[in-house]
């Protein structure tokens, strides 16, 4: 007897109540789950979730080996050890560190997103082993119901990226990676990363978002703890 199609349902924005799901997947990739991905390459234990940033300092007064990083508009926040930028984290030394992160899209949406069985979050560096290890998870569990939640609501870099995973789990192809980075190279979001002269954003933080990086490992999230913190979990062989 055949299994009937998942369901998997294409949202966008970060301020809404998502409708239930067996797996939430969250995408930010300009630029919150892009630095995720690379803070973990880098050897990041974990990376703990909170909305503002007096939660972030109170963790931090509790924690003093913990490093906050994150951004108010797309720019750095004072006191904060790290700011958005993949291409600043990835200059860092992160080896067993925890990650507070607060970020304006990426985190609101996970964290409104917490009551699905599994979650994931991701950019386009790890879309390809994230959809591989959902697709698995649909075909061996009795889970149907998928919300891939492009997280900046009205911009095309996130939506490119849903569109590629939703793809990638139901094995059409329709996408190819030239026409995800395209698309995430003309949205909106990347515009200020290509101004020029450039102006207050690293230009080179476009070239992480752009390029994928297939890992073993997807970053999931245990929604379990105290405060909810993605950590890597073994991902499903692409």
């Amino acid at each position: 007897m055949n299994r009937p199609a998942p369901e998997i349902r294409i949202l966008q924005g970060s301020d809404q109540p998502y409708p239930e799901a067996d797996i939430n997947v969250v995408i930010d990739v300009i630029r919150a789950f892009t630095v995720a991905h690379v803070a973990f390459l880098r050897g990041v234990r974990e990376i703990l979730l909170v909305n503002t940033v007096e939660e972030a300092m109170a963790l931090k007064a509790h924690n003093p080996a913990f490093l906050l990083a994150g951004e108010i508009g797309g720019l750095g926040i004072p006191g904060f050890d790290l700011d958005n930028s993949p291409y600043r984290l990835a200059q860092a030394e992160l080896e067993g560190r925890t990650l507070v992160q607060k970020t304006t899209n990426g985190v609101k949406a996970t964290l409104a997103a917490l009551a699905a069985r599994h979650l994931f979050v991701t950019g386009y560096s790890n879309a390809l082993t994230t959809a591989a290890h959902v697709r698995q998870l649909l075909a061996r569990d009795e889970l149907r119901t998928v919300n891939v939640i492009a997280s900046h609501g009205q911009d095309d870099d996130d939506l490119a990226c849903a569109e590629f995973i939703r793809d990638q789990i139901l094995g059409l192809r329709q996408l190819s990676s030239e026409d995800v980075i395209g698309r995430i190279r003309r949205s909106r979001p990347a515009a200020k990363f290509l101004a020029e002269p450039p102006g207050k954003f690293e230009p080179r933080d476009l070239d992480f978002c752009i390029q994928s990086l297939p890992s073993a490992f997807v970053m999931e999230v245990d929604r379990a703890a105290e405060v909810p913190s993605i950590r890597k979990g073994l991902a499903a062989r692409i």
